[in-house]
């Protein structure tokens, strides 16, 4: 599966040299998350009920990992994340093979609020017979253009610039411009996993 266009991150030196000790480097990767109140899904039986006891079996997305291949011109983000689930047994007690197939998102989210690509994907969970937990795992690939994320060289040189203490602003971080914190944060992103929920389950989950 893949996500285009998606951006990443650059590697970006914050401190003025090599040798300070308190030089801060950024990851070519993008952060990979589970957002608040999707990374678990509980379905009924009946649908429309929402009682304890007509929890047919709640899944959640679990062991989320990635991987990020550079090169000059891309970056190959692979993301592996498992869904687990518990169900409940039948009223006689039944636990036959079963298999449901889930829906889920993956997304990339640009400076903590803009969304970038989302793609709607599922992952087939199965519960073996007289077994009640199940998995199943599921995957996704992004090629990211590098040169995309790379932030202004006036910004890069603001940074990464020796400073003296003679200087006028020897004792100004860069960072307190708001010009160089938008540049940097319109480099940030997120590589996002969750269940693709309705209303009412995403309801469900918040009043948790």
């Amino acid at each position: 599966m893949r996500l285009a266009p998606l951006l990443i991150l650059v590697l970006l030196a914050l401190a003025a040299c090599q040798r300070n000790p308190l030089q801060v480097t950024r990851s070519p990767c993008p952060a990979v998350a589970i957002p608040n109140h999707v990374g678990q899904l509980t379905r009924f039986n009946p649908p429309e009920s929402r009682d304890a006891d007509a929890i047919d079996f709640v899944a959640q997305i679990v062991d989320v990992e990635a991987r990020c291949t550079p090169s000059d011109a891309l970056v190959t983000a692979d993301v592996g994340f498992t869904v687990t689930a518990v169900r409940r047994a039948g009223s006689a007690g039944e636990l036959p093979a079963r298999s449901v197939d889930l829906p889920l998102f993956v997304s990339l989210v640009q400076g903590g609020n803009v969304l970038v690509a989302k793609q709607a994907t599922a992952v087939r969970v199965t519960f073996a017979e007289g077994s009640l937990r199940g998995a199943g795992r599921g995957a996704a690939r992004a090629e990211i253009a590098r040169a995309a994320v790379t932030p202004p060289p006036e910004v890069v040189e603001r940074l990464t610039r020796q400073r003296r203490p003679s200087d006028p602003d020897a004792l100004v971080d860069p960072m307190s411009d708001p010009l160089v914190r938008a540049a940097l944060r319109a480099t940030t992103f997120e590589f996002l996993v969750g269940f693709q929920l309705d209303d009412a389950s995403l309801a469900y989950n918040v009043a948790r």
